[in-house]
């Protein structure tokens, strides 16, 4: 996607566009990012295409995909009532990093939905979304385009090295502006009820409604949705607790070894001076 001129950069784009779309109606899985992180899209009307998505991730099939739409105007093809609620937040926070619970309607597959009857809706705010969603015309399933509990990627490096060749066609949008996952509000059972934190603050949610926004602990019937696991966006890389007196010694047998090193600490003052260790304060 990189061209001398912005007209080069267009028609590069436009291309790739176009062979993001003719995949995604073959059935098969793209990714593309947005402003909050790189997703493994799939035509969420397609229950064979979205099920590539759970194989290629090891992601339980239970577990609630987000459809991804261009704007606004495609909500009553998964939904059949977007209350009043529903359309402030949309008009607040659209394109933008919220994803709203939902009451779907007997059109959305239930593969996309995890057997439940809410999907979850967001209108993502980066161009090359944007420009995807626009062409395609339809809805796209789209989880983080990475195993399932481990770290989201915000660059498509992360994810060629996560997902190598099964990812598909990649479409490479530079680094996600925000780099942490879409808050998540339930609208679903008419009391609004965040169930993800994001860089949407409740505070935000609750200027735009005005009135409370509960919490998840709040719903009388758990409700499934994305990142609600115990163990969930999960680096690889072991941790270590050590007390300060300790860790010098520790430092030097793991340098010794070849591996690299990160300290995470209160202070910024060095613990150990390694060429292989990176100091990061709190």
């Amino acid at each position: 996607m990189n061209g001398q001129d912005g007209a080069a950069d267009a028609i590069i784009l436009e291309q790739d566009i176009q062979a993001a779309v003719d995949s995604l109606r073959e059935g098969n899985t793209v990714v593309f990012p947005t402003e909050t992180v790189y997703g493994l899209g799939a035509d969420a009307s397609n229950p064979d295409a979205v099920n590539r998505i759970f194989a290629i991730k090891g992601r339980p099939s239970e577990h609630p995909l987000i459809v991804h739409l261009a704007d606004l105007s495609h909500i009553e093809d998964w939904v059949d009532c977007f209350s009043d609620q529903a359309l402030e937040l949309a008009r607040t926070f659209w394109p933008g990093p919220l994803t709203m619970i939902l009451p779907k309607n007997n059109r959305v597959p239930m593969e996309v939905t995890g057997g439940q009857n809410t999907i979850g809706l967001r209108v993502p705010d980066h161009p090359v979304a944007k420009a995807l969603l626009s062409a395609f015309g339809g809805g796209i399933a789209a989880p983080s385009a990475n195993r399932f509990g481990r770290v989201s990627p915000t660059t498509a490096e992360h994810v060629r090295d996560e997902l190598g060749a099964n990812a598909g066609l990649i479409l490479d949008g530079g680094p996600c502006r925000i780099g942490v996952e879409s808050t998540i509000i339930s609208l679903a059972n008419g009391d609004p009820v965040l169930l993800r934190p994001g860089s949407i603050p409740v505070e935000a949610l609750e200027e735009a409604l005005g009135q409370i926004v509960l919490t998840a602990s709040s719903l009388r019937s758990p409700l499934r949705f994305p990142g609600m696991r115990p163990s969930h966006y999960a680096p690889s890389v072991p941790l270590e607790i050590h007390s300060p007196w300790q860790m010098a010694e520790r430092i030097k047998k793991l340098e010794a070894q070849g591996l690299k090193v990160a300290v995470l600490k209160w202070r910024d003052e060095s613990v150990y001076d390694g060429r292989c260790v990176e100091v990061l304060s709190m």
